[in-house]
């Protein structure tokens, strides 16, 4: 199994995806010898902008102080990880190449929101692909794009040249948008924190759940 996984276009695009986020690690870990501080900032933008999206990422990268170059190239570098793996994966677990429950579940629910944008992109092709991945909807971003790209039947190549230039094209403009709004009225904070509720919204009723099953646990003993 792992020689035909390795001979496939999508095992070594997830070879690359493990390569990448060794790099990371290594980049954060010697960042930290010197600069613990900037360590710890580039480790908490990684997971904002995993969890909460380009706009999270930029936004924190601003917030603390980040230029323009290496924001754009650090959201960018962390928009290529994840594709590496989400793509890779989709396609493996829907070709069972990779027959693991919980990331066959994941990839369903991908699945699921490409096939409800895959129509209406359809003829476009490939702009469409770039059009939406640029978007700054809930909806839209590489992960999806990918995938619907992959639907389409678009060439490795064709899909991620969409993909990669409408991410970095969106990058590019959250930061530019970002930082006028930092230089002009100085609301930056205000509009991650806006961010963050937003990211938030979705997962409320599991926090709840959360919050009030754990303080009955305590009232209970």
């Amino acid at each position: 199994m792992k020689y035909t996984l390795l001979n496939t276009t999508e095992g070594r695009l997830l070879l690359s995806g493990i390569f990448l986020s060794l790099l990371l690690i290594i980049f954060i870990g010697f960042t930290g010898i010197t600069e613990i501080q900037t360590a710890k900032i580039l480790a908490l933008v990684f997971f904002a902008h995993t969890f909460g999206g380009r706009a999270a990422g930029i936004g924190l990268c601003i917030i603390n102080g980040f230029g323009a170059f290496s924001t754009i190239a650090y959201n960018f570098y962390i928009e290529v990880l994840i594709v590496c793996f989400t793509y890779s994966g989709f396609v493996l677990s829907t070709t069972n190449y990779l027959k693991i429950q919980w990331l066959k579940k994941l990839m369903d629910r991908l699945s699921q929101k490409a096939l409800t944008q895959k129509e209406k992109i359809k003829p476009l092709g490939w702009i469409g692909i770039f059009f939406f991945v640029m978007a700054p909807l809930p909806v839209t971003g590489p992960v999806v794009g990918s995938i619907i790209g992959y639907m389409l039947r678009l060439s490795l190549f064709r899909n991620f040249s969409a993909t990669f230039l409408g991410t970095f094209s969106a990058i590019i403009i959250w930061f530019y948008c970002f930082d006028f709004l930092e230089q002009r009225y100085h609301m930056i904070q205000y509009l991650f924190g806006a961010i963050v509720i937003i990211v938030l919204i979705p997962y409320f009723k599991k926090i709840k759940k959360f919050i009030f099953n754990h303080t009955d646990t305590k009232k209970n003993e």
